[in-house]
């Protein structure tokens, strides 16, 4: 195997009672699309300052191609960074935005030219060389900031919640753009972000952070159809997480034997994850190897999709999605049904 282009072991970093890094390890294959995603506090931008260097850590290392780069400072690790507020500078036309660090570098101008002609391709603003970036929209100055800090060919590119500021629509247009420069550059990119969907549309492989740890670290699929931990699987919209006694060696999800092993030893209690995608309802739900009595308490329209959310016997609550509407309301009973393969059996955090 080749060497990791960045790897990072045991970083620790406090900041008084706060902990945004308990022993952090991370090794991240050249070229990649990595993703650090976490709620607020999680520690990711943290762990990207560290990177920087913009960050000291309080122990550990930060090591580039193989090299312990904990001291060096941030201007020599020749690494780029893009911001969720752009950082451009706004006195500056686009083409004097991308061409900066290549200019203060000591490049000609022919070399200066030619490689902000080739970014502004690269990021869809040909022919914008002149505007000022304060006469382009939230997107387009994104774009300017992407293409200054990729002038100078950094070994990594890392961008802290870049896309957090833009509308929902721009946002979408935006990550389908980074994925596409990711693929032409070729550069490895560590993105941090709190929005699940973003990580899962544009990541390689996704570390989700949790009070300064790595909960789970995985390709975007097994990390969403497997969660490891309660935390996890609690983070991703839609996942309904519910507790399944042992009893007399048997595990039962209100009152209801689940073909799951349980054994006769270990806690009485045993969290489970299901997604509301997997959970059948109607004519289909009876089908299933695990059939719920349930009481329905509420149904929402979501627009692609109708929400249903259930109360189970021993009044744990779950909820269903659905493409195709059921003849369901409030208040009625119904039987709702999961196969084995779609609980996902949890560890503690």
């Amino acid at each position: 195997m080749s060497e990791p282009i960045l790897e990072l072991r045991q970083i620790r970093k406090r900041f008084g009672r706060t902990v945004p890094a308990d022993g952090i390890s991370l090794a991240l294959d050249r070229g990649e699309f990595f993703t650090m995603l976490g709620p607020s506090g999680s520690g990711k931008s943290t762990v990207l300052r560290i990177i920087a260097g913009l960050e000291q850590a309080d122990s550990g290392s930060v090591l580039l191609d193989g090299k312990d780069v904990s001291r060096v400072p941030p201007w020599a690790r020749h690494l780029g960074m893009v911001f969720q507020q752009y950082a451009n500078f706004p006195h500056l036309s686009v083409a004097r935005n991308v061409s900066y660090g290549l200019r203060r570098a000591g490049l000609d101008r022919p070399a200066v030219a030619a490689r902000v002609a080739e970014l502004l391709r690269l990021v869809g603003l040909a022919g914008f060389e002149e505007r000022r970036v304060t006469q382009l929209s939230g997107g387009e100055q994104q774009r300017v900031a992407i293409a200054r800090a990729l002038a100078p060919r950094p070994v990594l590119l890392l961008l802290d919640e870049p896309l957090a500021a833009l509308d929902e629509k721009i946002r979408r247009e935006m990550q389908e753009e980074l994925r596409r420069i990711h693929a032409e550059t070729g550069t490895t990119f560590v993105y941090v972000t709190h929005d699940q969907e973003e990580a899962l549309t544009m990541s390689d492989r996704v570390a989700v952070l949790n009070r300064g740890r790595c909960a789970q670290l995985d390709a975007p699929e097994p990390l969403f159809r497997r969660p490891r931990t309660r935390f996890v699987a609690s983070f991703f919209r839609g996942c309904n997480v519910v507790e399944a006694t042992v009893e007399g060696g048997r595990l039962l999800l209100a009152g209801v034997p689940l073909p799951l092993p349980a054994g006769t030893r270990g806690p009485a209690r045993k969290a489970l994850a299901v997604r509301g995608e997997a959970i059948r309802l109607g004519p289909d739900a009876t089908r299933c190897a695990i059939v719920l009595p349930s009481r329905v308490e509420a149904v929402t329209y979501r627009g692609l999709y109708h929400e249903y959310r259930f109360r189970l016997a021993d009044g744990q609550a779950v909820a269903a999605v659905t493409t195709e509407p059921q003849p369901l309301v409030e208040g009625d009973a119904a039987e709702i049904g999961v196969a084995a393969e779609d609980l996902v059996p949890l560890e503690e955090d």
